[in-house]
């Protein structure tokens, strides 16, 4: 669909002529959706059921949805492990002790827990490296600030390739010291991404403040996006915990699939991050906990009664009609590619958001969360009409604990940025140390050979 506005950088006698090529575009790009079945192409890289298709092995994460019971698979309680462990358990283990992501970041980039030795020295590296020079926050970010701080973030990160002395070497030491200064700056970048767009914007008072090496990546986020600075301890738990959640997913991801894809073209590091920052920016990836929140701020204004089950209802079902919200005929933050009864993420973040809000005042509308989650579970699996069970993904409750944290909307997607750079990190430093093939899959072709005709043939 063409609007007005986007052609406005066209001459007017060149408006027509562009729309007849937009057409032709449309018309050539459509390929009959039979062939697909036809020559057993895998869409989606998935199987008929919707199973990822194996494309290559890791020891990072482990992600389960099933059980085989006899050999055959059986929906069960989504399991997320870490080098091995238990997502729940990391995300417990400091709890009211210590905050978790530094800890998970070690473990995600060695492939062991460290001790407190380890963990101190390691906190000390990240805190040196957190520093972004002044000429750095003017000529970068201050300059031309994007509204979606995605791209923002891309432009910030290859220009530190212009920064770095020795960016193209890709030999594990010099890649991980790369690997740990983004891990190190990307929170200080998204931030200050966020400032800047507001004030050139929208006007906003422009107040940078530095990372203070003191503090943990959830407090310093929080210290610095806030005026005052302040947050409370349970503030600080929760988004620590949320960071620790959406760490690492796997290989098979849209953004690090993305990032194993580039990584073995033999690239940059930061031209590898930058391509799974373009990914992850997606509404159908890390960018559908904003589609979460805007749905639900059109419910509040489309339904007169949040407590009211069947008004609820029959909104969700415009919404599953492509009648409501973005026409997408999308409940964004249900269902999932792996996960069947349960996404084990969803559940402990679930359990962090009813926390805080309790503290915040705001169990209303986490019933809300709660009634919708369960009724679009209901409705999904009946206009479906499969077995599986649909439920609730992280992205379902994450955009409504940043919202009680008082994180903007424009920063959600950054924030799944700045922790999910540990798991690429991972990733990249796994398929380099293992000297991967370069990953070159292969698209059948089903047009039509031609012959040549001079132009006055045509």
């Amino acid at each position: 669909m063409i609007n007005d506005e986007s052609m406005m950088a066209l001459d007017e006698s060149l408006t027509a002529k562009f729309r007849e090529l937009v057409v032709d575009s449309m018309k050539s790009g459509v390929i009959d959706l039979n062939l697909y079945q036809e020559y057993d192409v895998k869409r989606g890289l998935r199987d008929s059921t919707g199973k990822g298709v194996l494309t290559g092995l890791t020891e990072v994460s482990d992600v389960s949805g099933y059980r085989l019971v006899n050999g055959v698979k059986e929906p069960a309680d989504g399991m997320l492990y870490y080098q091995g462990y238990d997502v729940e358990q990391l995300v417990g283990s400091g709890l009211g002790k210590r905050f978790a992501f530094e800890e998970v970041t070690y473990l995600l980039l060695f492939g062991h827990l460290p001790n407190e030795e380890q963990l101190e020295v390691f906190q000390e590296i990240l805190s040196s490296l957190q520093e972004l020079s002044g000429q750095f926050v003017r000529d970068v970010i201050m300059k031309a600030p994007s509204p979606n701080l995605m791209n923002g973030l891309q432009k910030s990160i290859l220009t530190l390739y212009s920064y770095d002395s020795n960016p193209d070497d890709i030999s594990i030491p010099n890649v991980l010291r790369q690997s740990l200064q983004l891990i190190a700056k990307l929170p200080l970048i998204s931030v200050y991404n966020y400032h800047a767009y507001r004030h050139f914007h929208y006007f906003d008072s422009l107040v940078i403040k530095p990372a203070d090496k003191q503090l943990s990546t959830a407090e310093n986020i929080l210290h610095m996006l806030r005026p005052n600075g302040k947050y409370t301890p349970l503030e600080a738990r929760v988004l620590d915990a949320a960071l620790v959640l959406h760490a690492e997913h796997g290989g098979g991801n849209n953004s690090t699939f993305t990032n194993h894809v580039v990584t073995t073209s033999g690239t940059d590091t930061y031209s590898a991050v930058a391509a799974s920052i373009a990914s992850l920016k997606g509404p159908r990836h890390g960018g559908a906990n904003l589609k979460v929140q805007q749905m639900f701020d059109e419910l509040r204004r489309e339904v007169s009664d949040i407590t009211n089950e069947s008004e609820i209802r029959e909104y969700l079902q415009k919404i599953l009609a492509g009648e409501a919200f973005d026409h997408s005929g999308l409940i964004y933050g249900m269902g999932h590619a792996v996960y069947t009864l349960s996404d084990p993420r969803a559940k402990i973040l679930k359990v962090y958001t009813e926390k805080l809000a309790r503290e915040k005042d705001m169990m209303e509308d986490f019933r809300l969360y709660n009634l919708v989650e369960q009724i679009s579970a209901e409705l999904l699996m009946q206009r479906s009409h499969v077995v599986k069970p649909v439920c609730a993904n992280v992205d379902f409750y994450s955009g409504f604990l940043y919202t009680m944290l008082g994180i903007p909307q424009e920063m959600f997607t950054p924030i799944f940025a700045v922790s999910r750079i540990s798991g690429w990190s991972a990733h990249r430093l796994e398929e380099l140390v293992n000297r991967g093939k370069i990953i070159r899959p292969a698209y059948k072709y089903v047009g039509y050979h031609r012959e040549y005709q001079e132009m006055e043939d045509r």
